[in-house]
């Protein structure tokens, strides 16, 4: 399992300095019902808005 996970989206609550997720752990889904065979393809559910 990854232990460095690097984020640039530095509107979700789980950044941390240095582009770390600070989150306990990951949900990555397909966008599309097709097998993903890119980047683009996917999206971050772990993703929380900072209040």
């Amino acid at each position: 399992m990854a232990k460095d996970v690097k984020c640039e989206v530095n509107s979700c609550n789980y950044w941390g300095a240095g582009n770390q997720c600070h989150a306990s752990s990951i949900y990555v889904v397909n966008r599309t019902s097709e097998h993903a065979s890119t980047s683009e393809e996917t999206d971050c559910k772990t993703f929380e808005p900072k209040v």
